[in-house]
């Protein structure tokens, strides 16, 4: 991300920190069938060492700053332009709450044989709340004459149907070199729902991610400087559950980590799989950050993905949604603009 200052753009990194590339690490040559000697061992070592290093500059050039401005400019597709900070986001804050609030209360629900603890120490109106949610959820499923008597037993996926209209799921991508991506599986994304959620451990620009980010590709950066590792392997993934851990308060889960599996309980929690548009691909889906307001019910808050690196209860949670930027089909993968430029 450039300097601000005058009237330069500024350029500003808002995706994972990765090319449209496999996440595999590459290969070694195989080991030779000759008669051993040092030359043609040394040959090998040498072209697989250069090997690796050209795959790990080909990863670690999109994050460096000179290489982005030099390139960038080439595809102008792939980027996002917006005037301001203050008009990056597509849908207000409060939209984005009570869409949140939506799904993860029928999650709550939906797990209430498991949530029993956690629901006795809720204030009473809370509690009574919750019940009658249950209750016209059965009169609803009752009068439709689907499952009766099923209550809320309802899958994540399932949950997400029912709240939002739609089911989002990791697959290989369409892009024959990048990986994994995320597709609509099920139903269809109206223009300006929320479709994913960027899990991760929040840092602030003075934390220290020097040794997480080594041979890290899911590194977010937000417009303020803000990181966002949402990486489910290695020292980040351990990383993750000890601050998840430690801002457990008794029965209450402050955040999420069955992200870190194949089964996360918030089936928005995949938006690290999303890949960079292309020529031929472009963008249906964007990034937008929310910070959690105090006001957040604390019983939901163990579906949210995210967790500070850093224990200050004073600073809120950062969070980033993807948000569609069209009405997207069922089967289409999404793709996002890895790079916003703010002028």
């Amino acid at each position: 991300r450039g300097e601000r200052g005058g009237a330069e753009p500024a350029l500003t990194s808002r995706g994972p920190s990765r090319p449209i590339s496999s996440r595999g690490e590459p290969g070694l040559f195989p080991p030779s069938r000759r008669e051993p000697s040092a030359w043609p061992r040394s040959g090998l070592s040498a072209a697989a060492m250069l090997k690796k290093l050209v795959s790990g500059w080909n990863r670690y050039k999109y994050r460096l700053v000179p290489w982005i401005a030099l390139n960038l400019w080439k595809n102008q597709r792939t980027l996002r332009f917006v005037a301001e900070d203050s008009l990056d986001k597509v849908i207000s804050d409060q939209l984005v709450e009570s869409s949140l609030l939506k799904l993860f209360r029928i999650l709550f629900l939906s797990d209430l044989s498991n949530q029993a603890e956690f629901l006795n120490l809720l204030p009473e109106n809370s509690q009574s709340k919750y019940f009658d949610m249950l209750t016209n959820f059965r009169s609803i499923k009752e009068t439709k004459k689907e499952t009766k008597g099923r209550g809320m037993d309802l899958n994540p996926h399932e949950a997400m149907f029912e709240t939002l209209g739609f089911i989002i799921n990791r697959a290989t991508s369409s892009l024959s070199f990048a990986g994994r991506g995320v597709f609509v599986t099920t139903g269809k994304v109206p223009k300006g729902a929320v479709v994913c959620m960027y899990p991760g451990t929040i840092y602030q620009q003075y934390e220290p991610i020097f040794f997480q980010s080594i041979c890290n590709s899911f590194i977010f950066r937000c417009i303020d400087g803000v990181l966002i590792d949402g990486n489910d392997k290695g020292i980040s993934k351990v990383i993750y559950r000890s601050c998840n851990g430690r801002d457990r308060l008794g029965p209450y889960k402050t955040s999420d980590a069955t992200w870190l599996s194949e089964s996360p309980a918030n089936p928005l929690a995949v938006g690290q799989y999303v890949n960079n548009c292309s020529n031929e691909k472009a963008a249906n889906v964007c990034y937008q950050e929310f910070d959690v307001p105090a006001t957040f019910p604390v019983e939901l808050r163990q579906y949210i993905p995210n967790v500070n690196y850093g224990h200050i209860m004073e600073r809120p949670l950062r969070c980033v949604v993807l948000v569609a930027l069209r009405e997207i089909e069922k089967g289409e993968e999404l793709f996002s603009n890895y790079y916003t430029i703010v002028r």
